[in-house]
């Protein structure tokens, strides 16, 4: 399963993207997602450097590629009003951060990126998860969708 309680924060209060990408960094470090932030964090900064991963609808998927991730994991961080440099120009809300090993030679990140990009665009998935109070209530409404 890509997603479970320890991967989701429900509140976070950093209004500073490269914050936000080494606060949530540092969670897939402490929940054993990688082995070392720093080579994490500059594989997510390099990509979002290439093009912004603001996709619009108050969503950001910022990932990496990197030989220090142990697995596919994907962190879901909700967010209050952060700039992003997103493609519609609203602010963020939620976060999707994705991690894949770099020696993964399955796109699984592109995999997870289409799966996401799916769910994403139903208001309905959006307006739910914003609304959701609760990790489990997260984890009821990814299941609702399939995303687990």
């Amino acid at each position: 399963m890509l997603l479970n309680e320890d991967s989701i924060i429900l509140e976070c209060e950093l209004k500073d993207k490269e914050e936000i990408i080494r606060y949530l960094a540092n969670v897939a470090l402490s929940t054993n997602r990688i082995v070392e932030v720093e080579p994490y964090v500059q594989a997510v900064l390099h990509r979002e450097s290439e093009f912004s991963t603001g996709v619009g609808y108050g969503v950001a998927i910022p990932h990496g590629k990197s030989s220090v991730v142990n697995h596919a994991f994907v962190l879901f961080c909700k967010v209050n009003d952060v700039d992003w440099s997103s493609l519609d120009g609203t602010s963020v809300t939620m976060v999707f951060m994705i991690g894949v090993p770099e020696q993964d030679n399955t796109n699984e990140h592109l995999k997870i990126l289409a799966m996401l990009s799916r769910k994403l665009m139903k208001e309905e998935f959006r307006t739910a998860l914003l609304n959701s109070k609760t990790k489990e209530e997260v984890l009821s409404i990814f299941r609702q969708y399939e995303l687990n």
